[in-house]
């Protein structure tokens, strides 16, 4: 099958099965309300999806290694799909055990869905590969423009019973978006490629700074994005919003998270890794600036869309970075690592998002994530340097584009 053809599967899938991330993003901290004794336990079911998908990550790695990409989203397709049907049990018995089972069912569900980028990755030769994964991820555009809109026709479909007809509108986004996957054709990744004298050393592999800095600026790219958007619908039903306005704030989250992607690619290509990854940091930081000036409708639009243009430019430029620190043989492994840190982290920020807000506030949550931000921007400047020196023997200056990266 050719790259185009892939691509094109990829994205579509990735568009469909994508759409239901803003249903649990925004009915995730509102379910687990309606359903959970303690207040404090309102956000337990996104924060079990990150768990989740922490663990999925590197299984979804070596099934994928194995069998094929195919294989692996199909899997996680049916996880999704088993995870929108029994969140909507939990609804109808009210039941918050079967909520956060239906949450940990989503979490597999993500952890397999987030190889979509490495599966862009490896459909295109190398030149290709920041364009690749920055439009497969542009379906994400599709996703926030869909997904807000099932929980806004949806959710009362089964009234008086809230929120469960948007969990079974779930059960149907994996079977269509399963159907669409049958098509894709990436072969399966060789045993291996090279000579087994040139597979290096764990250690000698982890001790990169070209991966540290890739591994560390992804996970808090990741984890600062899902510390602010995982209490947001919380946050504003306390301020007097209520579940409509922030499905709109999703939306435009979500929008703000993939729009970027049409150019993120070219961006990387002509700036290269380090200023991207950069920019999105200090887009992060921003965002937890203009949440901590107010609580206005406004404050939240604005916050949450800065938010999602930092998450785009620090991961996907931290994903891209990642694909030049390995060699094939070395994928599998680099891969499965590198989404259950991420994902660790993530489950980290997220489970800490709501004892954040039901203890100190939403200004608490604002703060908590500037110390991971800044270690970040100062790895990314050692790495810098360190990769300068190492190419050309010259010290360089900070966050301008390697020498290595330039032939990216």
């Amino acid at each position: 099958m050719s790259p185009k053809r892939n691509l094109a599967v990829l994205f579509a899938a990735h568009a469909v099965l994508g759409s239901q991330m803003p249903v649990n993003v925004v009915l995730g901290g509102l379910a687990g309300a309606e359903l959970a004794a303690n207040p404090a336990l309102a956000t337990l079911p996104l924060s079990v999806i990150v768990l989740f998908s922490m663990f999925a990550a590197p299984v979804a790695s070596f099934i994928m290694g194995r069998f094929g990409r195919r294989a692996g989203f199909l899997i996680g397709a049916l996880a999704g799909a088993m995870g929108g049907a029994l969140s909507a049990q939990a609804l109808f018995q009210d039941r918050f055990e079967l909520l956060l089972a239906g949450s940990a069912c989503t979490g597999v569900f993500q952890g397999f869905q987030a190889f979509v980028r490495f599966a862009a990755s490896d459909a295109v030769p190398g030149p290709m590969k920041p364009k690749a994964i920055s439009w497969v991820l542009a379906a994400g555009l599709v996703s926030a423009l869909v997904g807000p809109e099932i929980v806004r026709w949806l959710a009362d479909g089964y009234a008086p019973t809230p929120y469960a007809g948007a969990y079974v509108a779930v059960v149907a986004i994996n079977v269509a978006g399963g159907a669409i996957l049958v098509f894709l054709g990436i072969p399966r990744p060789p045993k291996q490629t090279v000579d087994a004298g040139s597979r290096r050393a764990v250690g000698e592999l982890l001790r990169q700074p070209r991966l540290i800095a890739a591994v560390f600026c992804g996970m808090v790219a990741y984890a600062s994005m899902s510390l602010v958007m995982t209490p947001t619908s919380l946050a504003m039903a306390e301020h007097g919003f209520d579940a409509n306005h922030a499905a709109d704030v999703v939306r435009w989250h979500v929008v703000a998270m993939f729009a970027p992607s049409f150019f993120t690619g070219s961006l990387i290509g002509r700036f290269g890794h380090a200023p991207v990854i950069a920019t999105g940091l200090a887009l992060l930081l921003c965002c937890s600036i203009v949440a901590l000036a107010g609580v206005d409708l406004h404050h939240f639009y604005i916050a949450l869309i800065v938010l999602g243009i930092g998450w785009n430019f620090g991961f996907i430029g931290a994903t891209s970075l990642l694909a030049t620190a390995h060699r094939p043989e070395e994928q599998a492994f680099v891969q499965g690592l590198n989404d259950f840190l991420v994902f660790g982290l993530v489950a980290v920020a997220s489970f800490g998002a709501g004892a954040l807000l039901n203890l100190w506030g939403w200004n608490a949550v604002q703060y908590a994530s500037v110390p991971s931000i800044a270690l970040a921007f100062c790895i990314l400047l050692w790495y810098v340097r360190r990769d300068a020196r190492d190419e050309s023997g010259v010290r360089a200056p900070a966050l301008t584009r390697s020498s290595s990266e330039s032939r990216l």
